[in-house]
């Protein structure tokens, strides 16, 4: 493995696939930005930091040019992952300037259920022995993927290029669709409208109300297990209300299960109970209507198919070809 590491190879010019996706994505958003401009709450920092995102982009190509090797390859791909905790947030930087949605969810949700999902779902489970489980499995969000891009590196690296690019890529099709969707989910909306309104069938529109608030309501279930602290504790940083419709974690973790699927069943048994555990939790913690969650599982094989269609029209001829 250390040999591997660090076997030099030759170096190429060019962007690898997933970096280009990044640097597309982030003039899409800087247009956006620029667009907007008058209506944002920071678009000069949001510039600046775009600048910096392509200046750090560029830094990690000259360092793998100077030390071409599988780690250095490895370095620039996981940055770009990595981004996608800043990418995330931003989406919100948009979304809040036009009139929230939830409440069309919620009537939609309350029309085909007869109740709200997530309520129920919550209040007739709140015990360790359900809450424990579920929020271990929302946590395990990013550790599957992890779990699964360094299996790809290890075991099949002539498709470690692809399956990067096709997880950004994923991510950002869906980041697109939260930023002209606004939905922030259940435990945002539920205590902005009261749970007297909740109970009583009644969601109305809020306009731009998350422009200027973003209460985060306290997960339900057992509130001194471990893995509810940990859940609380990741969502108090990096949570925003955003990008409920269609479920991103239901969604991603999907594509991540086909990618398991694809190159090591014994991987995707392995993963299988926390993805059903973490589809669940989206729903039980209220981070998602169940309408959310269904339209997340459904729309991962379409977004799948894209990025690998992107893939496979763009780059004929993958950066990684100087690993052969």
């Amino acid at each position: 493995m250390a040999i591997k590491l660090f076997e030099r190879v030759e170096s190429g010019k060019e962007l690898f696939a997933v970096e280009t996706i990044s640097l597309i994505y982030n003039a899409l958003t800087s247009f956006l930005v620029l667009l907007l401009y008058q209506r944002m709450d920071h678009p000069g920092t949001m510039l600046l930091e775009r600048l910096g995102i392509v200046i750090l982009t560029f830094v990690l190509i000259f360092l793998y040019q100077a030390f071409p090797c599988r780690l250095t390859a490895f370095v620039r791909m996981v940055v770009q992952m990595s981004l996608l905790a800043y990418w995330y947030p931003d989406t919100f930087e948009f979304n809040r300037l036009f009139p929230n949605l939830d409440y069309l969810f919620a009537r939609n949700e309350q029309a085909l259920f007869g109740c709200q999902p997530s309520v129920e779902f919550s209040e007739h489970c709140p015990s360790i022995w359900f809450s424990e489980p579920f929020n271990m499995g929302y946590f395990f969000y990013y550790p599957m993927m992890l779990i699964v891009v360094l299996y790809y590196f290890v075991k099949r690296f002539e498709w470690f290029e692809k399956i990067c690019f096709v997880l950004v890529t994923s991510f950002f099709i869906y980041y697109l669709v939260y930023i002209m969707l606004p939905v922030a989910g259940p435990q945002f909306y539920f205590p902005a409208i009261g749970m007297d309104r909740v109970n009583a069938c009644d969601f109305p529109p809020i306009g731009d109300y998350f422009n200027t608030n973003d209460y985060l309501i306290p997960g339900p279930g057992f509130d001194h297990g471990f893995f509810f602290n940990l859940v609380e504790a990741s969502q108090e940083v990096g949570e925003r209300p955003t990008a409920a419709f269609p479920s991103s974690h239901v969604g991603i973790s999907t594509i991540v299960m086909i990618m398991a699927w694809r190159v090591n069943r014994r991987l995707a048994y392995f993963l299988a109970p926390f993805y059903v555990l973490l589809c669940c939790a989206t729903v039980y913690i209220q981070a998602h209507y169940l309408v959310d969650s269904i339209a997340g599982f459904f729309t991962a094989f379409f977004v799948y198919q894209l990025a690998t269609l992107m893939y496979k029209r763009w780059f004929i001829s993958p950066a990684f070809k100087y690993f052969k």
